[in-house]
């Protein structure tokens, strides 16, 4: 019989507090790097929270499922590894308190922790439920207003620019997001990085959700890795860098431009192909006798004669090659001056064929103009210990308006290289999903509005008075529909307004008394944030809260005055140029918020990034909480097998089995 395990709640709160042991000495500001070492004697130092969870080796399936649903929305958001684990844990402490305090006496249940575990899935999906219906519209009341949205022309500006710009906002979001994953030594010369590499792919008349989109598809061919220099080494190069060497000492030649085609297969016709099978001799069968075998070779070598000599035609003297080719193609290539470089990876000859706008040969007999790309040059580089092929695209900037480059990513060593280039990587994911918009339709706010202020209104003796609130009250939530790239500033802001939101509407607007347990575990994140000095949390959360006006009226704002950025100004830096960038709607009571707690800089988030943390932490505790049985065999399941293609595990009541 297969051994059992029967999972009670408390074992399952065991289990993620385990993870958030291990990811708490990393986060926030002040956390430090984790010293890994593996068994060959390899030495891994990093702060990324992918890397922690990745490098742990975890038996228990519960510990699995919360690490896999932290990869799955980090590749998605890359952001908020840490903060997934540490809310996560957050919530079933708090579901686990809600749940013991109720009481048991049912004959439903035949014990007490079948009691707890029916009430935690209970407020687990209550949370969820709430969450998928409301929790955008939340947000888009109680957060996006004291936000702003970064302009996403802010990418086409230079970098390195003064601080009083644009683009200060972008690169600050940027280094807050590069702080957390490499430290604050490099944050700023890999932000200016990441915006100089967006400022040369961004395409004028396009929004920039499409040159990220481009970026984050063809990172793998677009970076190259160099160990043994310091990061700041790392640099942007002209063209594109093709990771293979020539297959043979590549001629000096100064013909430009130079001409350049891409073949998908081999130059000389093969004398079998795959799964063929040569017969020699006289019996029955299918035989090829030694003549027609020669002549067959003539007719190859002949064949192969008329495709160089039709590329000579057209001027080519670059062959780019997905596979192997002969040793005769290299002998002819050669007395026609031609450079030939084998076995390009697919990736990097779809980037190629996209970036010179030309379609790969796939039919030697059939070369065309359509087929020949034109190139600035193309010759040999020498990255590290590693010569590649490097290429320049020609009158590309002027043919789709961008300056086509690629990154080389330095490092010390290969483990902390690679995990530069996946943070360049995941601040592009970051960056993709700040362009999604959060907020609510115009039908929605109007709605929550007059709910939120009913009774105000219903003490107006004045009917075309109160006509006239109606109409200005439901013009600010509107404008707090956030449009892309709406950010805030970090530090806890995001968690501060979204518990206050979430408490004072708990009864204000209907909002189900459940979300009183996110409200409370959302602090988790800011008291981590200021574990090393308490005081500052209980300043920073009543600073911030002192903006809100009318505390019993959460989302009242006084219209008619001027508006006061002092909020964003002071919770970001005291030299921050808000003035400068597109704020949403922020209308506040002027006062002096000259705390010292307020002149740091804790830089910048997404909102929409934390968006989306938050319903995949829900999403996360609710399919914990399905669980209650592990079975443990001696084989794999396959469990993809079990279940469509087109259905994830979160969505379902499948147990885990190990």
């Amino acid at each position: 019989m297969l051994p059992v395990e029967h999972l009670h709640l408390k074992h399952i709160l065991q289990t993620v507090c385990a993870l958030e042991a291990v990811v708490l000495r990393s986060f926030g500001p002040g956390g430090g790097q984790v010293l890994f070492t593996r068994d060959t004697g390899q030495a891994m130092l990093t702060r990324s929270g992918t890397h922690i969870l990745k490098a742990l080796r975890l038996q228990h399936p519960l510990a699995r499922m919360v690490v896999e649903c932290v990869l799955k929305h980090s590749n998605v958001t890359g952001d908020g590894s840490k903060t997934f684990i540490l809310l996560l844990a957050s919530l079933l402490r708090m579901i686990h308190t809600e749940a013991c305090k109720e009481p048991h006496v049912s004959h439903t249940y035949n014990s007490r922790e079948a009691a707890e575990a029916a009430t935690a899935r209970r407020l687990a999906e209550g949370l969820l439920a709430f969450a998928v219906e409301e929790l955008d519209d939340l947000i888009a009341i109680g957060v996006v207003p004291y936000g702003f949205c970064v302009s996403w022309e802010d990418f086409t500006a230079e970098t390195r620019p003064p601080a009083h710009t644009k683009n200060h906002c972008v690169q600050k979001l940027l280094a807050s997001f590069f702080r957390t994953r490499l430290g604050h030594t490099h944050c700023d010369f890999i932000s200016n990085l990441t915006c100089e590499l967006l400022s040369n792919w961004k395409l004028k008349n396009d929004p920039p959700s499409l040159a990220l989109q481009f970026l984050h598809d063809v990172f793998p061919a677009l970076h190259t890795p160099v160990s043994g220099f310091p990061i700041s080494c790392s640099r942007l190069i002209e063209g594109q860098v093709i990771h293979r060497d020539f297959a043979m000492p590549c001629p000096q030649t100064h013909r430009q431009p130079v001409k350049a085609v891409v073949f998908t297969g081999c130059l000389q016709p093969k004398l079998l192909g795959a799964g063929d099978v040569l017969k020699v001799g006289c019996g029955g069968g299918q035989v090829m006798e030694g003549k027609s075998i020669v002549e067959f070779s003539a007719w190859s070598e002949k064949s192969l004669d008329c495709v160089i000599a039709n590329l000579q035609c057209l001027s080519v003297s670059v062959l780019l090659c997905a596979v192997k080719q002969s040793a005769t193609v290299l002998a002819l290539a050669a007395q026609a001056e031609m450079c030939v470089v084998e076995c390009i990876s697919e990736d990097e000859l779809s980037l190629f064929a996209q970036l010179s706008g030309t379609t790969p040969v796939t039919d030697c007999w059939t070369i065309e103009p359509a087929n020949v790309a034109t190139l600035t040059f193309c010759r040999p580089i020498l990255l590290g210990v590693h010569r590649y092929v490097h290429v320049a695209f020609h009158d590309m900037e002027e043919r789709v308006s961008v300056k086509p480059c690629c990154l080389v990513m330095c490092g010390p060593g290969k483990e902390q290289t690679d995990q530069y280039a996946c943070a360049f990587q995941d601040a592009i994911r970051m960056l993709l999903s700040t362009c999604k918009p959060v907020g609510m339709s115009a039908t929605t706010a109007s709605k929550r509005t007059s709910q939120s202020h009913k009774s105000t209104y219903l003490n107006t003796d004045d009917p075309s008075h109160k006509s006239a609130d109606t109409v200005s009250n439901a013009l600010p939530f509107q404008q707090s529909v956030s449009g892309p790239g709406c950010v805030i500033p970090a530090g806890g802001t995001f968690e501060f307004l979204l518990n206050h939101a979430l408490l004072q509407n708990i009864t204000n607007m209907g909002i189900p008394a459940v979300s009183k347990l996110l409200a409370n575990a959302l602090l988790i994140v800011p008291r981590q944030i200021y574990s090393h000095t308490p005081r500052h949390f209980l300043q920073i959360q009543t600073r911030i809260l002192s903006f809100i006006p009318n505390h019993s009226h959460a989302f009242s704002l006084p219209y008619k005055q001027e508006p006061n950025i002092s909020f964003i100004q002071r919770c970001g830096t005291s030299e921050f140029p808000v003035a400068d960038c597109k704020l949403s709607m922020h209308y506040c009571p002027k006062g002096d918020v000259s705390s010292k707690a307020f002149m740091l800089d804790p830089g910048l988030e997404s909102v929409s990034c934390k968006n989306q943390l938050l319903l995949a932490v829900l999403q996360c505790v609710t399919s914990l909480l399905r669980v209650d049985t592990v079975f443990y065999t001696h084989t794999a399941i396959n469990t993809q097998s079990l279940k469509p293609a087109n259905i994830s595990w979160e969505g379902t009541e499948d147990e885990a089995e190990d």
